[in-house]
């Protein structure tokens, strides 16, 4: 028995709910949103597709309706606007982040909270201040999703399964983050030395170090991309959402890059952010600490200070 709560019932969390309830992640799902016919509609739509999945309850409710939440997902907020800055969207969510906290918190303390809503790096610092949690029980969804997508951009380039590209999105889930090349590898090769041993070398046209920046602005502007032509991103987040939960509910860890709070590591200290963790169902088992070179660290150290840097001009 599991039961696993969205709080916000727009594109994201609906979605994350439905897949949720496809891949029988949960037995009970609950939905919360300020808009309680909205979340009543979303939660009926989905249960009523019940008879083609596994058996779950899906349904609409307060915050009462969280108690005794495995897990909680915390997805509501406000998209970007056009000419909007991004500290201005984050003092916005922060301020709808402050008011979700003390009430879900009362009621599902021991759950695992995964954060969703951007700038997720600072509302999950934010959560981390305020919730009054272990940190062990705090995940911001980071940069999976950013993983997810270099992931697969490296897997059609090396005409390989995802499964087999070892590559991974550091620091802010924003403009900041970056690739530890130094670390990736394809089928236990490093990135630019796998087309020598692959039977796919004639074809893989690989070059090296020259590839990297063309690669990571692709990571990044992909989801603009996606907004400018549907308007919203929702499937894939909604995907590696779900994928969280299913390693929060393994008793093995799973390396994943999420947000969390950092406390010396790499030379940072007071910031969330993403690097590899280990995660199970005590929530964050702890992070793996993975030799970077001298110019990684810097990086991530650039992306903790611009995350500060939003930081020290918002209330909580």
């Amino acid at each position: 028995m599991s039961k696993i709560t969205v709080i916000g019932a727009g594109s994201v969390g609906a979605t994350i709910a439905n897949d949720l309830m496809i891949q029988g992640t949960a037995s009970e799902i609950v939905l919360v949103d300020i808009n309680k016919q909205k979340a009543f509609g979303e939660a009926l739509d989905i249960y009523q597709g019940a008879p083609f999945c596994s058996p779950a309850i899906v349904r609409s409710g307060d915050y009462e309706a969280a108690a005794n939440s495995d897990i909680v997902i915390i997805t509501s907020g406000l998209p970007r606007k056009p000419g909007q800055t991004r500290l201005e969207l984050a003092q916005v969510n922060v301020n709808i982040l402050k008011d979700i906290t003390p009430q879900i918190v009362r009621v599902a303390p021991k759950a695992i909270y995964i954060i969703v809503s951007n700038p997720v790096d600072v509302l999950t610092y934010v959560f981390h201040k305020i919730s009054g949690l272990p940190e062990h029980q705090i995940i911001g969804s980071g940069t999976i999703l950013d993983t997810s997508r270099l992931q697969s951009a490296l897997a059609k380039r090396f005409f390989i399964s995802p499964k087999n590209v070892h590559a991974h999105v550091y620091g802010e889930h924003g403009d900041s983050s970056f690739v530890p090349w130094s670390l990736v590898h394809i089928a236990n090769n490093h990135v630019n030395v796998y087309k020598d041993s692959s039977p796919d070398r004639d074809r893989i046209t690989w070059k090296g170090e020259e590839e990297y920046e063309a690669i990571e602005q692709f990571v990044k502007t992909s989801g603009g991309q996606v907004i400018k032509a549907k308007g919203a991103t929702f499937y894939a987040v909604a995907m590696s959402v779900c994928h969280l939960c299913k390693c929060v509910m393994s008793t093995a860890g799973t390396a994943l890059t999420v947000s969390t709070m950092m406390h010396g590591e790499y030379g940072v200290d007071d910031v969330c952010l993403s690097t590899l963790a280990l995660v199970d169902t005590t929530g964050v088992r702890g992070k793996i600490m993975n030799h970077l070179t001298d110019e990684e660290v810097s990086k991530l150290q650039n992306s903790a200070n611009k995350l500060k840097e939003v930081i020290s001009q918002i209330t909580y």
